[in-house]
């Protein structure tokens, strides 16, 4: 049923004290865990999971049977690909070193964070704690175990990174001086470190 606060499907699982926002759509068998929030006009799929206090910025996209574990933090603009994984345990165990089953207070949750406009494409794994960048893409079927720069193009297992990617998400080409063009858009980047890019203001 729609409400002003968002669409929530008769299937999907969400908490009472869960904030779904205006515009915001949760789809068929999906579960949204307490006190997350999910942001303006964003989309969760079918079957995904939104963990507790998981923060997700307005007109974001979670798809498909995607797994959202606490506490990542998501800014607007974010693409999550269908079935991808954002951990939240450095050094997963079900027991203790003594045999005992862990609960709750034997472990520190740690989350991934994701910038603005930034994607992470199918089936990939993020392994926290980890940045991914703002408007970075990360290939489908990523393992992704270190910070990924803005704009950056990254790919495998370990991921690494390929190339550059500009707002449009489209690879960009190199032209000189260290300076990069978006195919789509035109608009130039500037390498100013091996890991750093930043757009050049339109004049």
């Amino acid at each position: 049923m729609a409400t002003p606060e968002g669409y929530t499907h008769p299937t999907a699982d969400v908490a009472e004290n869960a904030s779904i926002e205006s515009g915001a759509k949760v789809w068929h068998y999906a579960q949204v865990r307490e006190n997350a929030v999910i942001g303006a006009n964003s989309i969760v799929g079918r079957g995904a999971y939104v963990g507790t206090g998981v923060q997700v910025g307005e007109n974001c996209k979670i798809q498909n049977y995607a797994l959202v574990y606490e506490p990542a933090k998501l800014a607007k603009g974010v693409f999550i690909g269908p079935a991808v994984v954002l951990t939240n345990d450095h050094f997963p165990r079900a027991i203790n070193a003594d045999g005992s089953q862990k609960s709750a207070a034997d472990w520190k949750p740690v989350g991934v964070e994701i910038l603005e406009g930034a994607s992470v494409g199918a089936n990939s794994t993020c392994i926290a704690p980890i940045v991914i960048g703002k408007w970075a893409l990360v290939g489908a079927g990523s393992v992704v175990v270190k910070d990924v720069p803005d704009f950056a193009l990254v790919v495998g297992s370990p991921a690494k990174r390929i190339g550059w990617v500009g707002t449009a998400g489209h690879p960009l080409r190199s032209v000189e001086n260290n300076e990069w063009i978006c195919p789509v858009t035109h608009a130039r980047y500037h390498e100013v470190e091996p890991n750093k890019l930043v757009e050049i203001e339109a004049k």
